[in-house]
């Protein structure tokens, strides 16, 4: 009894007409779509136009050229190659065909005249190990897609969060309250981040207040104000907020003045 159609096509390679409508003809009642050709050129036009063959059979002495000279075409003609599995049939092979056959990945090879059933039996290996590689193949192209889609996303958050603070400290910088501030000249040697908190130590805000606004943890913070105060030459918050008050601030002056 015949399998079902299988979905991946057969592509029959010989130079010899009864060869080729035997094979075609045996491999059809066992549930196998088969395209014959009688030449290398007309197996790469076949294979070129039909998407569906993965399978090859193909006889090692073809006029011109050989399976396994053909074999190394078929992968080499389409872009990105496509997943394929050849078996070669051949009357005789010395041992430098049989390298030359494994060197180029061809799956078998089988003596003429073909026993039918373990040919059979080879070609459905090779059907299910064909089948095996166009799933992990599909699979892996969809982790692909998926990864690719959420590098994306990512990069979308990250231009977002620059976006905002970039207009975040717009804000601030044309904060009329805050325009007037002039930063002392050893605030200048403070990096961006560590005058942002200075900044903030400087609005009243705790250290769990700053995390929370910066999205970083609060020993971080305790870190970059520990910087700003050795930086600075201070000795505690307090000295640190009334550094960065407004200059037309009285306690600003009385601060200075000392």
């Amino acid at each position: 009894m015949s399998k079902a159609f299988s979905e991946i096509k057969v592509l029959i390679v010989d130079s010899q007409p009864t060869v080729l409508d035997e094979l075609s003809k045996v491999l059809t009642r066992q549930g196998y779509r088969c395209i014959t050709a009688d030449s290398a050129e007309q197996a790469l036009v076949h294979y070129q136009d039909d998407s569906a063959i993965g399978l090859v059979l193909c006889d090692l002495h073809l006029p011109g050229t050989d399976g396994i000279e053909l074999v190394r075409q078929l992968k080499a003609v389409t872009y990105p190659p496509r997943l394929v599995e050849a078996i070669l049939l051949t009357s005789h092979a010395d041992k430098a065909d049989l390298i030359r056959a494994l060197r180029e990945g061809i799956a078998d090879y089988y003596q003429q005249p073909v026993d039918f059933d373990e040919l059979l039996q080879g070609l459905r290996r090779q059907e299910t190990s064909l089948l095996e590689r166009l799933r992990q193949a599909r699979e892996l192209g969809s982790l692909n897609q998926r990864l690719h889609h959420l590098a994306e996303s990512i990069d979308e958050l990250y231009q977002d969060l620059e976006r905002a603070r970039g207009n975040n400290l717009q804000r601030r910088a044309t904060d009329p309250a805050e325009a007037e501030t002039e930063l002392p000249a050893l605030f200048q040697k403070l990096s961006p981040r560590q005058l942002e908190v200075a900044q903030l130590v400087s609005l009243g805000k705790t250290n769990f207040q700053i995390a929370c606004e910066l999205g970083i943890t609060e020993n971080t913070v305790k870190l970059y104000v520990s910087q700003v105060l050795r930086l600075t030459h201070m000795h505690n918050r307090t000295q640190l907020a009334l550094a960065l008050t407004p200059h037309t601030s009285p306690v600003h002056q009385r601060f200075m003045a000392h």
